[in-house]
């Protein structure tokens, strides 16, 4: 899926799609999921740099604008670092804030099941399942079904799962080869098939790696990928 990047001519409708798919998923989740999710609207609604994806904010003015307290801002917070969705792109020091940043991409893969609530026409519109004319079936072919992923044992089984979910694709091309190397001091070791493997994951996909093993063990935080 290609990045929405909410700038542009068009930037103040597509601030518009990723705000409805924030809204959309906190809405087909548990109360927990909605609280959290309208909070981080709060949150950009009135502080975010949409150009420069920078969120400038100190906990004491996030507990007032959220109506809590700065330890459930620091849990809260948390959550979303571990889910990805925003990013501390310059960490405070000697009085300034820490400037944060959103990853657009990670949320909207994560929003993508609840589209459909809102209707075909932003399903088009986001790239998703667009309808399409139905061809006759090809009897000369015989499907081929790739075999579902099961969420196995360990770390690296319950993050090949979510990851062969999330997108099969990618999965198959990139992540299905990778072997684990097992943990060592809260990081998990992956072993990739070849170098040049191993240097693309490192380039284009460790940070979706880091988000798939992270939310099968919230202690593993960081991922290393070695060759074979």
């Amino acid at each position: 899926m290609g990045l929405i990047r909410a700038v542009g001519r068009e930037a103040a409708a597509k601030k518009y799609d990723i705000l409805s798919a924030m809204m959309a998923h906190a809405l087909a989740g548990d109360p927990g999921d909605q609280r959290l999710v309208l909070r981080l609207m709060a949150l950009i609604t009135t502080r975010y740099n949409w150009q420069g994806d920078e969120l400038a904010i100190g906990q004491r003015e996030i507990a007032r604008l959220w109506c809590v307290d700065e330890r459930t801002v620091k849990r809260d917070m948390a959550r979303l670092r571990a889910l990805g969705w925003i990013t501390v792109k310059r960490q405070g020091a000697r009085g300034r804030v820490s400037v944060l940043g959103l990853d657009l991409e990670r949320i909207l893969l994560d929003t993508r099941p609840a589209w459909a609530n809102i209707g075909p026409d932003y399903l088009a519109r986001m790239g998703g399942d667009r309808p399409e004319a139905a061809a006759p079936p090809d009897t000369t072919v015989v499907p081929f079904r790739r075999p579902e992923i099961a969420p196995a044992d360990g770390v690296w089984g319950r993050a090949r799962a979510h990851l062969a979910a999330e997108d099969r694709a990618l999965f198959d091309a990139w992540f299905a080869g990778l072997a684990d190397g097992g943990t060592e001091n809260g990081c998990l070791v992956l072993i990739a098939p070849s170098r040049f493997h191993a240097a693309y994951l490192r380039t284009h996909l460790l940070e979706r790696l880091r988000t798939a093993v992270r939310r099968a063990d919230g202690g593993i935080a960081q991922v290393r990928i070695e060759a074979g």
